[in-house]
């Protein structure tokens, strides 16, 4: 999809909304409904669930966490999580406004899950692939030491076992509460994808939204195939940094999946409904070649 199609897509669900609002008097029960970020569109939430999480109206794709991703993607019943015992600690006793400790806490409650990535072994139409899958709703995807921990493990399991990896990434970069301790996961991330290569081993980028800073800076970019969901905005610095910094507007697309497309930086920009297809393929052809 083209910059001018996005914008005229925005344009025609603003235009419906409109109509549909003079028409009828909406009960905008928060259970019930939600407001696309994109188009303003009011979209029943069963609806938008059905829809794998894609606004009907304007092809906005909603941010998704770690479960619901291997929910869309993996074979039914497929999925094997690993290394679910790795905790996080707070050497640093780290404290702003609130103790890190504190802010574990409340992400643990939030999502359910130990950190920010959930590593494990699965099929995507029968293709047998190791997975680490980073959720945006804990700490905003930071990685921290067991981030990092678990990335490189699930590396190295696929290593033993010869399987490909796919990481799939949604982070806002380093975890500032574990200072130098999260900036030493990405040259451990790094060498553990190296080792990778050095067996031969295919490794698959999935970047989803948001993929920023020291994630990109390291696992995030070093696929053999980068695949990058539809939408997905993703680059190492904040597009205001970068402004405030260069003293320029940037263009209306600068970081987006499709401008990285343009510029050489993703091999495939897919639409999430295509995804599952789209990954199989690069796994079947990869089976192929060796």
């Amino acid at each position: 999809m083209t910059v001018q199609d996005w914008f005229e897509k925005r344009k025609q669900a603003q235009l419906q909304r409109r109509q549909l609002e003079g028409r009828v008097e909406l009960d905008m029960d928060p259970d019930l409904w939600t407001k696309c970020v994109h188009c303003d569109a009011q979209l029943l939430k069963e609806d938008l669930i059905k829809n794998d999480m894609v606004c009907p109206i304007c092809d906005y794709h909603f941010r998704i966490n770690a479960r619901t991703r291997i929910k869309q993607l993996f074979d039914e019943n497929s999925f094997e999580e690993l290394f679910t015992d790795i905790k996080p600690a707070d050497p640093l006793e780290f404290s702003d406004t609130e103790s890190y400790k504190s802010r574990l806490e409340k992400a643990q409650k939030k999502t359910g899950l130990n950190d920010a990535v959930v590593t494990g072994i699965g099929a995507i139409l029968g293709n047998k692939v190791a997975t680490a899958v980073m959720d945006f709703d804990f700490m905003g995807g930071s990685m921290g030491s067991v981030v990092g921990e678990k990335v490189t493990r699930i590396i190295e399991k696929a290593i033993e076992l010869k399987l490909p990896v796919l990481a799939i990434t949604s982070s806002g970069g380093a975890r500032m509460q574990e200072s130098a301790l999260s900036l030493m996961q990405m040259a451990k991330t790094s060498c553990a994808v190296s080792k990778l290569d050095d067996e031969g081993l295919l490794y698959i980028n999935l970047l989803t939204e948001p993929t920023f800073g020291g994630v990109t800076a390291s696992f995030g970019m070093l696929g053999d195939i980068i695949v990058a969901e539809q939408g997905a905005r993703i680059g190492f610095a904040g597009r205001r940094v970068i402004e405030q910094t260069i003293r320029q507007k940037l263009p209306s697309d600068f970081q987006t999946a499709e401008y990285l497309l343009k510029y050489g930086q993703v091999d495939i920009v897919s639409a999430r409904k295509d995804l599952r297809n789209t990954l199989a393929k690069i796994l079947e052809m990869h089976k192929v070649v060796q």
